[in-house]
Parts: C-alpha cells; sequence; structure tokens
C-alpha cells in the first residue's frame, strides 16, 4: 500500500492511474483500506526526500496529504499481540537490515485479521501464505 500512496502523488509514475483508482474506491466508499502508523511514516519519508522522488514535497505539503489520506483510509492499530506475531514471522523467515518492516507491516496486519494487501512489491510479501497479495 505504500508505494499505491506515493504513486497516487506522482502524476509522472507509470502506476499513477490504477494507484489513484485505487484511492478513489476508498475515498468514494466502493472500498475499506487500511494503513498503519508505519506506512504514513514511511510515505512521508519517502515524498520528502530528493534521493527517493524526482520531485521531493516540502514537509507541509507531506502533512497535509497525510490529513487527506486519513479522512478515508482506515488505520490499524498495532495491538500488543502484534509483538507475538512479528517474532513467529521471524523464525519462519529470517531477515536483515530493513527487510523486517515488511515482516512488521504482515504482523500488524495478521493481529487485526487482515489477510489481503495491495502493493507493487509482490515479492516482498508472496512468502507469507496468510496473505493475497494483489497488485492493483
Amino acid at each position: 500500500m505504500l508505494m499505491c500512496l506515493v504513486y497516487a502523488m506522482d502524476a509522472d509514475a507509470p502506476q499513477h492511474l490504477v494507484s489513484r483508482s485505487l484511492l478513489d474506491a476508498a475515498r468514494t466508499g466502493d472500498a475499506t483500506l487500511y494503513v498503519t502508523s508505519q506506512i504514513l511514516c514511511e510515505f512521508y519519508s519517502i515524498v520528502t526526500s530528493a534521493r527517493r522522488v524526482p520531485k521531493p514535497r516540502s514537509t507541509a505539503d507531506a502533512i497535509a496529504a497525510i490529513v487527506n489520506l486519513l479522512s478515508f483510509l482506515e488505520v490499524l492499530p498495532i495491538p500488543a499481540r502484534a509483538v507475538d506475531e512479528w517474532i513467529q514471522l521471524l523464525r519462519r523467515r529470517p531477515v536483515t537490515g530493513g527487510d523486517v518492516f515488511d515482516l512488521q507491516l504482515a504482523a500488524t496486519m495478521l493481529a487485526n485479521d487482515i489477510f489481503r494487501i495491495y502493493t507493487f512489491n509482490t515479492g516482498d510479501f508472496e512468502s507469507f501464505a496468510e496473505l493475497a497479495v494483489l497488485t492493483p
């Protein structure tokens, strides 16, 4: 979902239209989409970084975008049992470095009984048999 948010803000991205369509479905109530605080933090980090995007946004623009997203996206809580889920996932799929954040996201989803993820990075989540991994 993270890159869907990023691409929705970048009219030059090849994935822009499909990302906007997915968000529009949530905006109109045709779909319920979830994010986590982690996704929102990563979104902010990416869209404000000249190393990550060709046209970085100002901090004020990024904050405004997040406030707008929160008007129609649901934020998943991180229940205490997400830590147990995360440890189980780490045991099944030991990772290093930044890959741990995908496991944290999967653990949060599973702890909230969410079993479908929209992502352009399908390879990051295909090893989780519990999740339906969909490209928008």
